[in-house]
């Protein structure tokens, strides 16, 4: 049975990271020739060496982006049903040992949320919780998406890493997508930023994606949290993933994510700070690595880098988020999991967008045209 697993240990986190600071100019340059760029090509690319080719890098994701999506861009929100959880992480607002008010949503209360969502136009929903089995387990998961499903379009969902049996049960609930982030593929950095708790499990995370891949999910969405460790090496693994995933489950569709760390109550500093100018850099070069893979943006990113990145390789963005349970209807001011930089409302991103000649998307994707015909 195939694992990601078994290629990540025969690389060494100190040997990529070597090789990755190493690149020269001209290993840049032989990547942006290249039209079949390979994992040593993204190495140059993230590379301090090709930061002085970033307008390049940047003229060609934009070319490559348009040849394979268009003037599209998908709008999502997502939808926090609960910021109860087990485990104890470093960065995070939801963390077992903050003492802040827990609040699981009930069925009424997930309708007052589905409400105000659609109200604001969107028919993608990406559902989030913290990672507390007792509570927001399997069955509870089951529940809200049957419940949740006949108003959207597509749901997606970001919770705990789960059995590969317990997908097979969500998937035909409605469920589209899942996103599992590794937040770091340092190990050590990962278990000192994840004490105690499931989340603790490296290897059971890093074992995820192919648990979801088994299961037949349609699509995944991977990424790490820009911050915790290097993020050039930590982007490296994560285009090794993808790259594992893709030909392994050739039938699912992928999605990557860029969040950078952000402050809660309390928080962390990232120990390693990345810049706009980096952030481009990183987006531009999984575009040039992979033409096919989604790239998504949240609200995580200021009004002013948002309204940049769109021509960048961008697919796809949240808008209008809300970070905490209830946070649309039902408790607006309970604690968010972290600060949102760009408020502004659905209806606002969607006229920045038509400004810029981009079509928002609301809608992705109908159960329908899942069907083998």
């Amino acid at each position: 049975m195939p694992n990601f697993k078994d290629l990540f240990e025969q690389y060494s986190w100190d040997k990529v990271k070597t090789s990755v600071y190493s690149k020269s100019a001209q290993d840049v340059e032989r990547a942006l020739a290249n039209p079949d760029r390979n994992l040593e090509d993204f190495k140059a690319l993230i590379s301090p060496a090709a930061m002085p080719y970033l307008e390049q890098m940047a003229q060609l994701s934009h070319q490559l982006t348009l040849q394979r999506f268009g003037n599209t861009m998908q709008l999502f929100a997502p939808m926090y049903l609960s910021n109860e959880c087990q485990n104890i992480c470093t960065y995070c607002g939801f963390s077992l040992d903050n003492k802040i008010k827990r609040k699981t949503l009930n069925d009424i209360e997930i309708a007052r949320e589905v409400q105000a969502i659609k109200s604001m136009g969107f028919d993608h929903v990406l559902l989030v919780t913290g990672e507390a089995n007792q509570t927001v387990g399997v069955d509870y998961l089951a529940h809200a998406i049957q419940r949740i499903r006949p108003h959207f379009a597509n749901v997606s969902m970001e919770v705990q890493p789960l059995d590969q049996e317990d997908y097979e049960r969500l998937i035909p609930t409605g469920l589209h997508a899942v996103l599992v982030y590794q937040e770091t593929y340092h190990e050590a950095d990962y278990k000192k930023h994840h004490p105690k708790g499931k989340k603790s499990n490296f290897q059971y995370r890093l074992e995820t994606p192919d648990r979801l891949g088994r299961a037949g999910i349609h699509k995944m969405g991977l990424g790490t949290l820009i911050g915790l460790e290097d993020w050039r090496v930590d982007s490296f693994f994560t285009a090794l993933h993808l790259d594992y995933l893709e030909r392994t489950y050739w039938q699912t569709k992928y999605s990557l994510s860029f969040p950078r760390l952000r402050p809660f109550s309390g928080g962390l500093e990232p120990k390693v700070a990345m810049s706009d100018k980096e952030l481009v850099q990183l987006i531009c070069a999984y575009r040039l690595l992979n033409q096919e893979v989604e790239l998504s943006l949240s609200t995580r990113e200021t009004n002013l880098f948002r309204n940049h990145a769109i021509k960048l390789g961008i697919t796809t963005m949240s808008a209008g988020s809300k970070t905490n349970p209830g946070g649309y209807a039902v408790e607006p001011q309970s604690l968010e999991q972290f600060e949102i930089s760009d408020e502004r409302s659905p209806a606002a991103i969607q006229e920045m967008l038509r400004a810029q000649g981009y079509e928002p998307v609301w809608k992705d994707w109908d159960v329908a045209l899942e069907t083998n015909v």
